[in-house]
């Protein structure tokens, strides 16, 4: 018999539908009430919190990450109901902040508890299983929904309502549930993992476009931010007007980190020109190779939160 952590957080696996269609939050989560039959598990379950995944920031995932260390080796693993929003983001922060080695698996819902083909339910019985399977360990932290299994660090939100929204463009699923059988495809290169004790740090995230000029960057550099992510065009490059805002920002000593505004691929310094990826580079940004901006923004800030000389922090985020 494994003993499971189960930590709700809210969002709509938690709600339900009222008269009037809309989605909102009741007092009670229905999870709590589910009928789980999982002979092999011993589950003890804990509301942390009870709130929308867009109300749900770094202070947050810290006390999940707190919550998960406290645990410790009391549990087999640990399962985490969470809003899809940001699902990414906080099993992202989870996954480059613990080196744990028993599961730790993230589930959400698109439809709310009495929907019609509501997958609360039937994602947090797949959850459990994928929590309770000795495959399953040293994985990092997994996200589970729709009969697949993604790894934090490649998955993201595709589409704003399909139950099937989450994917993982650059590596491919990393697993299958049947209703007899959990496959893995594929293990993962090792990652350096970093801990975290504060989240202080101010990081906006901008995305790039046709026409772009450094206005907004200079403002943010007289505003003294932390750093600043820019999902760049294509493999990572800007106008001229914006790369100059970067020089500016550069200037200034705040860190600068480039991934690409494209849905697939990786961002890499390829053209050599003013905005062209090499002369960014060469400027003194980053590449954050194979993640996106709110996932590059929370490496960024646990690698100043660590306190990364320039050389360590460079490397960390180009690492996958």
């Amino acid at each position: 018999m494994k003993k499971i952590l189960v930590l709700h957080t809210g969002g709509t696996i938690s709600m339900h539908e009222d008269v009037d269609g809309d989605i909102e939050t009741g007092a009670e989560n229905p999870l709590v009430k589910s009928a789980i039959n999982l002979p092999n598990a011993e589950l003890h379950v804990e509301n942390i919190f009870n709130l929308p995944s867009e109300h749900i920031g770094p202070v947050h995932m810290l006390q999940l990450q707190n919550r998960i260390l406290e645990a410790g080796n009391q549990f087999d693993g640990i399962v985490i109901t969470h809003g899809t929003d940001t699902l990414e983001e906080t099993s992202f922060f989870l996954d480059s902040t613990l080196n744990i080695s028993f599961p730790i698996v993230m589930t959400g819902a698109m439809r709310s508890s009495n929907e019609l083909g509501s997958d609360g339910l039937y994602n947090y019985h797949s959850a459990l299983r994928v929590a309770v399977d000795d495959a399953s360990k040293n994985r990092g932290v997994l996200v589970v929904m729709n009969d697949e299994i993604h790894s934090a660090r490649f998955v993201t939100k595709t589409h704003t309502t399909n139950v099937a929204t989450f994917a993982s463009p650059l590596s491919g699923t990393m697993g299958l549930l049947t209703k007899r059988q959990i496959t893995y495809f594929y293990d993962l290169p090792k990652r350096e993992v970093l801990p975290i004790t504060d989240v202080n740090k101010n990081i906006p995230v901008l995305k790039a476009y046709a026409g772009m000029d450094g206005q907004l960057l200079k403002l943010l550099a007289d505003e003294k931010v932390d750093g600043i992510i820019i999902e760049a065009l294509g493999a990572g490059n800007l106008s001229r007007e914006a790369a100059r805002g970067v020089e500016y920002v550069l200037s200034c000593d705040i860190p600068v980190v480039i991934v690409s505004r494209s849905f697939n691929g990786v961002a890499a310094p390829v053209y050599d020109y003013l905005g062209g990826g090499v002369q960014l580079e060469k400027a003194g940004a980053i590449f954050a190779s194979s993640i996106n901006g709110p996932k590059a923004r929370l490496k960024l800030l646990i690698g100043l939160s660590n306190h990364l000389p320039n050389n360590h922090l460079k490397s960390y985020l180009h690492g996958i």
